[in-house]
């Protein structure tokens, strides 16, 4: 299986915008797109989290949410690195459409543990093609966390492409545990795919 902080790493980002979007902040009237954009995001992750409805019903309204605002399918490449090239068009499908799943399992299965969590954005700048909002994370008894949120909009329409939580890109760790397990099961793809559908099912 993969290692726990593979685990952590392929969750994180869309765990931690769950926890973003649970007290919004309105963006001041002179922020940047991509500043608007987060917060619209969070506002939308806010109605789903603090809702009412059951479960699995909050977890199907997630889906369409997430597909809307983040690049599952580019964060999912970036993470495969140089492998995604030695896979067949079948297992990228594949491993596409179970990095999606993995990323909504983990945001689905942590919508109650952050309660009373506090955000504020504190600044936006681009950084090449992309631009990075950073926040404060605040949580009770916790210490506050600096978050930057990368945008991307390259494509016309924003989208969420990386979280950097206190310096650490979520989307190169992952790309360099995948690299490792791969390296550790001889470069083998369907390694990978069995060891996310593995993953998947013990949080059904």
């Amino acid at each position: 299986m993969l290692t726990r902080r593979s685990l952590l790493a392929a969750s994180a980002a869309i765990v931690a915008l769950a926890v973003v979007g649970l007290q919004p902040v309105r963006a001041a009237a002179s922020a940047s797109q991509a500043s608007t954009f987060v917060n619209n995001f969070a506002l939308q992750l806010t109605q789903i989290v603090n809702g009412d409805a059951p479960a699995a019903q909050k977890k199907a309204a997630l889906g369409p949410v997430i597909d809307e605002n983040v690049d599952v399918a580019k964060i999912a490449r970036f993470c495969l690195g140089r492998f995604w090239a030695s896979a067949t068009p079948a297992q990228q499908e594949e491993y596409t459409q179970i990095f999606h799943q993995v990323l909504l399992n983990a945001i689905s299965g942590h919508m109650g543990d952050y309660k009373g969590v506090t955000y504020t954005l504190t600044s936006d700048h681009p950084q090449g093609a992309e631009e990075l909002v950073g926040t404060i994370i605040n949580r009770p008894n916790s210490p506050a966390a600096n978050v930057q949120w990368v945008v991307d909009s390259s494509t016309g329409s924003p989208k969420i492409v990386d979280v950097v939580a206190e310096g650490t890109s979520l989307r190169l760790t992952q790309r360099s545990d995948y690299a490792s397990y791969l390296e550790r099961h001889g470069n083998d793809i369907g390694a990978l795919l069995a060891a996310l559908h593995r993953q998947v099912a013990a949080a059904e």
